[in-house]
């Protein structure tokens, strides 16, 4: 096991892995920007350093700078938790020459899957259903002519190396799909330095389920159910339930086996997961793997009781997974709300500034990831995730108002969030009866379809 750990991260999710070593009895490194440098991940580590100015570029994104932190603290290993560096190849690879250990899947699997044209490939020939469309890259406007003639419109552009919706464009009619290619290519250059983009046939209203993995370095992997983050904004999550209402047990066995088989065809090892659209029709199809661990982690935690980060560090210490997939058992309902600094009334614009009143609900079946306090700064320079609201429940019905009582109890002050918004979401009878798509938000926001049946023993 190793003796220090280095995260390469910052907020909630530094937290979260100084936690899981500490009950590992593992010395945790705080690395932090001059932005970061009241934030309690730097409190709560044995040992900090500042690596930097508050931009990202100089900072946590910086790899050298990230490198020397753990040379300097004697870390043997690093975990980088989920953005900046987390999916980085080439800081993967890095570490082991550095002989430091990356909490991750190897950096040639996380290379070949960062690849989603490739990655696709690998899927389809494990036999995982995938979205029809081109066979990989798009290179040129009469290539992206001849395979849109063979799947018709909607088709959805996607940048290679793309992910938070850069680089991707939605085409409903021919007179677009020159300007959209364009364009879509253009982005994905100057958001991923890579302009490659391939087509999909768009998938009109479907429902956004993920499978999360663990797999060990010996060939073992086991699913945990799925996550339902169907509720998004402009490709972003914001509220994610697991089990999903939408996933019978039998539809449930056959994704997880698809997630798995795709995983052992990658080689994949760590902590991970594969994202699936679900159409109404009950086919599903492969979009993308994460190699690293979520931030919607916690809720596969709820309902299976398995620890995923300290699974991780664990994994990536050559632990051989301690439990085959009969020993998974699910149990109960868990729902997650992301609370950011964030104007609902103004397109969700992230508002960063000073945190005057915060007060986290409590009780049976609430859990808080958090790194804010009152007297807290949101600094403008990253993500703007005050906390993850969890709730557990024995089952949806009971989940559903364990959240709308613990969301009454979530105060923030100082900076708008979107706690009243999600409390009007838990009241609307779609969601709670749960008839919606990845179109949700848009509609609901358009003007939800409000009646007075939405009881609450009403709920299912």
């Amino acid at each position: 096991m190793f003796k220090k750990i280095l995260i390469a991260n910052r907020g909630e999710i530094a937290l979260r892995i100084i936690r899981a070593c500490k009950e590992l009895g593992i010395t945790t490194v705080a690395i932090y920007s001059e932005a970061d440098s009241n934030s309690l991940h730097v409190r709560f580590a044995d040992e900090d350093v500042c690596i930097g100015p508050g931009a990202p570029g100089e900072s946590y994104l910086d790899a050298k700078r990230v490198i020397a932190a753990a040379e300097v603290t004697n870390a043997d290993a690093i975990h980088p938790g989920y953005g900046f560096l987390a999916e980085n190849a080439d800081f993967a690879e890095v570490c082991q020459s550095c002989n430091i250990a990356f909490i991750g899947p190897p950096p040639k699997v996380i290379q070949s899957l960062g690849d989603k044209s490739f990655a696709k490939q690998t899927m389809q020939n494990a036999g995982v259903p995938v979205i029809p469309g081109s066979e990989g890259i798009i290179s040129d406007y009469q290539q992206a002519l001849e395979i849109v003639k063979s799947i018709d419109y909607p088709i959805i552009i996607k940048a290679s190396a793309g992910g938070g919706g850069r680089g991707m464009r939605l085409v409903t009619k021919p007179e677009d799909l020159k300007t959209s290619f364009d364009a879509a290519r253009t982005e994905a250059s100057i958001a991923f330095g890579n302009p490659a983009v391939y087509i999909e046939k768009f998938i009109t209203n479907p429902r956004h389920i993920e499978i999360q993995l663990l797999a060990d370095n010996y060939g073992n992997v086991v699913h945990l159910g799925e996550r339902d983050c169907t509720i998004q904004r402009r490709h972003q999550k914001l509220i994610e339930e697991s089990p999903s209402i939408a996933v019978d047990p039998a539809l449930r066995i056959k994704m997880g086996k698809a997630a798995v088989d795709g995983a052992k065809a990658a080689g994949y090892s760590s902590a991970g997961t594969v994202e699936f659209l679900l159409d109404s029709d009950g086919s599903f199809y492969f979009m993308e793997v994460n190699t690293r661990i979520q931030v919607e982690h916690t809720i596969s935690e709820e309902i299976t009781n398995v620890d995923l980060v300290k699974e991780q560090i664990e994994l990536a210490a050559g632990k051989e997974l301690p439990f085959s997939q009969s020993d998974i058992q699910f149990s109960g309902h868990a729902i997650e709300c992301r609370i950011n600094a964030e104007d609902t009334e103004k397109k969700f614009r992230p508002t960063p500034g000073e945190i005057t009143t915060f007060h986290t609900p409590g009780g049976l079946g609430v859990r808080v990831d958090t790194h804010a306090y009152a007297g807290y700064h949101m600094p403008p320079n990253y993500d703007s995730l005050i906390a993850k609201l969890i709730v557990h429940g024995k089952d949806r019905s009971e989940a559903l108002l364990r959240m709308r009582r613990a969301l009454d109890e979530f105060i923030v002050e100082g900076v708008p969030t979107p706690i009243e918004f999600y409390k009007t979401i838990f009241e609307d009878p779609i969601f709670i009866f749960g008839n919606y798509d990845t179109s949700y938000v848009e509609r609901f926001m358009a003007g939800p379809q409000k009646t007075n049946s939405a009881k609450h023993e009403e709920v299912t």
